[in-house]
């Protein structure tokens, strides 16, 4: 095996991991969280969960997802760092709980916005591995929402299933810059967590970035995972996306049993045996694709 081999190998591996990882529980302290500025009033919150956008406006902050409830005090903290104002609103990318695990804390200060089935899939018990004490959002949408604070706008809407059924992308108009939530990470190597008992789709999951992509003017990308990054690499993780459900599709239609469709995905993606893609994403493969 050549030594470039090795290393990209070695690197998709790592990013699994860290992707399993941030979808169980954590019972240990948290990782240090730390605060990259993007503009002069917005900025990602990264470590742990899921990255956090924190937009400031004059009248108080909003945010895009809370990450994990052990996480309440740091985000605060981070937050502090660059304003004084109170966090007034939350909007949430999807149920799972690093990224909306945080509501525990947060749903006494300030209003928690998501898809409707985004608050089911809390209210459900949907995430297996998802502590019992996780707060759905109060208020709901199932197509799209806007929240005005302070003269300034963000969207919130609903494009179709993807990583779940009741993502939501995220729009800062005057940025031209969209939170993704799960449905894109910007590591090269990453692939779809397709959660199927979330109602997720790995065929409509290209249908629905590209919708994204047609609809709303931006450059930049919050991910749900992963560094800041941008359109261009969305579009590559959306044709990833597309290969990916070509050759499994091409194994499900062979009529081969789950076994090797997961013996497949362990060797060409690197989706360990036991871990969530494994768990939650094959078994619903042999039945999408067909």
């Amino acid at each position: 095996m050549s030594k470039t081999l090795k290393i990209r190998l070695f690197g998709a591996v790592t990013f699994l991991a860290c992707v399993i990882a941030a979808y169980t529980y954590q019972a240990t302290p948290p990782p240090t969280l730390t605060i990259e500025k993007i503009y002069d009033d917005l900025y990602m919150i990264v470590g742990d969960g899921g990255n956090v956008a924190v937009y400031i406006t004059d009248e108080g902050v909003i945010l895009v997802d809370d990450k994990y409830d052990q996480d309440h005090q740091q985000i605060i903290a981070r937050i502090r760092s660059v304003t004084d104002k109170p966090v007034k609103y939350i909007l949430s990318t999807h149920y799972h709980a690093d990224h909306s695990g945080g509501n525990t804390q947060f749903a006494d200060q300030a209003e928690i916005i998501s898809t409707r089935n985004a608050h089911d899939g809390i209210v459900k018990h949907l995430q297996s591995n998802a502590p019992n004490n996780m707060v759905a959002a109060r208020v709901t949408f199932t197509d799209e929402t806007s929240v005005f604070l302070g003269g300034k706008e963000v969207r919130a809407k609903y494009f179709g299933r993807a990583h779940t059924n009741g993502d939501a992308f995220v729009y800062f108009p005057a940025h031209k810059l969209v939170h993704t939530g799960d449905s894109f990470a910007s590591a090269p190597t990453a692939t779809p967590l397709i959660d199927y008992p979330g109602g997720a789709s790995l065929i409509e999951w290209p249908k629905t970035l590209d919708k994204v992509m047609s609809t709303w003017d931006f450059e930049q990308v919050i991910p749900g995972h992963g560094a800041l990054s941008n359109k261009t690499a969305m579009k590559a993780y959306r044709d990833r996306v597309e290969v990916l459900r070509t050759k499994a599709q091409a194994i499900v239609r062979a009529g081969k049993p789950q076994a090797e469709l997961a013996k497949f995905m362990e060797t060409e993606y690197k989706w360990a045996p036991g871990g969530l893609p494994q768990l939650w994403s094959v078994p619903g493969m042999m039945t999408e694709l067909k």
